[in-house]
């Protein structure tokens, strides 16, 4: 059971996402929580909050999950499953024999294992037939050490993960030097900015996105749009027939499943779609932290008792990555869009209650855990609720990212 905790997108050369490291913010230094305290914390979120297993948060990827050294002594959780889990480690305070006797402990028991080191130091090279993966923090790396280094890793087969890539540049750098995996937001800005017009195409998209940010609703408007578009209808059926939707009927055709999700459900939908159909040739990650995003700001307004119409905090959450999806200007873009002007004033970096739930959603994705404390005293939520929403959030996210994207895979790689 994991309560607090957040988890980051470890991306393959294809930015497709191969993990997600989980960030704890009750164990040291964001490790495994593994004490009393945090054993008795998690007995009570437990019992009183919304919590995740360890498949809901990975999304039923690969995890990696920092392990201070002596905790590897003590033995891992039996939860834990070594074809699942890859053990990362710091160097730490550990000499140089302590920390190897360590690293063939974790090979012994099956794990992969990933050490940090951000100069690729020639004194891991004792260690190389036990590790499996090198993890790479840029920001303090020197480069030319770094790149006369990658060939002795490649040679041996340990593949070698960038941190901190935070720009398209960044990762096209990295990824010419031969690294093989990349964490970071990178994938979440805009490639170049530019001032192009959305393509015919997406017309009936951006006339649905005016539909689910307006106040008012026409519903045989709606279904006039929606009905002559055989791709439109089906994925309205797939969205409503998905479980986390819809647990009761079974829904046959287009007026059924329009009447049964009601103006709010709709509006939200269609945003849904518009943005899954925007989004041409972007990482899959993008539309998964959008959903994100989207359902935790909805819950967010709805504890703060913000109108759910039209779902203004379910909107900016979703489009909060809008200019990264269009390679666009927020800016710019937005003014192209027909969106309220209390969600344009959040994307565009004004302030609002909209633009501190996004500061907030941020926070939880990067693990800013003091930013969270300071954010929830601001909106004087209780900590442990926000925890709670974000982690419904996440299963929700996960549930209906399948009804609108055919990219997903179900099974584990």
């Amino acid at each position: 059971m994991f309560a607090f905790i957040a988890r980051q997108p470890v991306l393959d050369r294809e930015k497709e996402v191969f993990a997600y490291e989980l960030i704890f913010r009750d164990g040291k230094n964001n490790c495994y929580p593994d004490d009393e305290r945090d054993a008795t914390t998690a007995k009570l979120i437990a019992k009183n909050y919304l919590h995740l297993g360890l498949d809901d948060i990975s999304c039923n990827k690969k995890s990696f999950i920092n392990f201070q050294p002596e905790r590897v002594l003590q033995g891992f959780p039996p939860s834990l499953d070594p074809e699942n889990v890859i053990v990362e480690l710091y160097d730490g305070v550990f000499n140089h024999d302590s920390l190897l006797s360590i690293c063939k402990h974790v090979n012994k028991m099956g794990f992969k294992l990933a050490i940090e080191d951000h100069r690729l130091d020639p004194k891991w090279n004792d260690f190389l037939p036990y590790i499996d993966m090198i993890k790479v923090n840029t920001t303090q790396s020197d480069y030319e050490t770094v790149a006369k280094n990658v060939h002795r890793y490649k040679d041996t087969n340990v593949q070698l993960i960038a941190e901190k890539i935070e720009t398209q540049q960044d990762f096209a750098i990295y990824k010419d030097m031969g690294f093989d995996y990349f964490q970071g937001y990178f994938f979440a800005r805009p490639e170049a900015v530019s001032q192009k017009n959305l393509p015919t195409s997406k017309l009936t998209l951006v006339e649905l996105m005016g539909a689910s940010s307006s106040a008012s609703f026409d519903i045989d408007s709606i279904n006039g749009v929606i009905e002559h578009d055989v791709g439109l209808s089906y994925m309205l059926l797939r969205f409503i027939n998905n479980p986390m939707i819809n647990k009761r009927y079974k829904i046959t055709s287009l007026r059924h499943a329009l009447n049964y999700m009601g103006e709010v459900e709709i509006k939200k939908f269609i945003a849904l779609l518009a943005l899954a159909n925007l989004s041409d040739d972007k990482p899959s990650e993008l539309i998964h932290l959008s959903l994100v995003r989207a359902k935790f700001c909805d819950l967010v307004g709805i504890e703060k008792n913000l109108g759910s119409n039209p779902p203004l905090g379910f909107l900016v959450g979703l489009f909060s990555l809008l200019d990264a999806l269009l390679d666009q200007d927020m800016r710019s873009l937005i003014d192209k869009l027909p969106l309220v002007d209390e969600v344009k004033i959040a994307l565009c970096g004004g302030q609002n209650d909209l633009s501190m739930y996004l500061l907030l959603v941020k926070a939880f994705e990067s693990g800013n855990w003091l930013k969270v404390i300071r954010l929830a005293k601001i909106l004087e939520i209780d900590q442990k609720r926000l925890h709670s929403l974000f982690n419904e959030a996440i299963i929700w996210g996960n549930g209906v990212r399948k009804s609108i994207s055919p990219h997903f895979p179900e099974s584990k790689t």
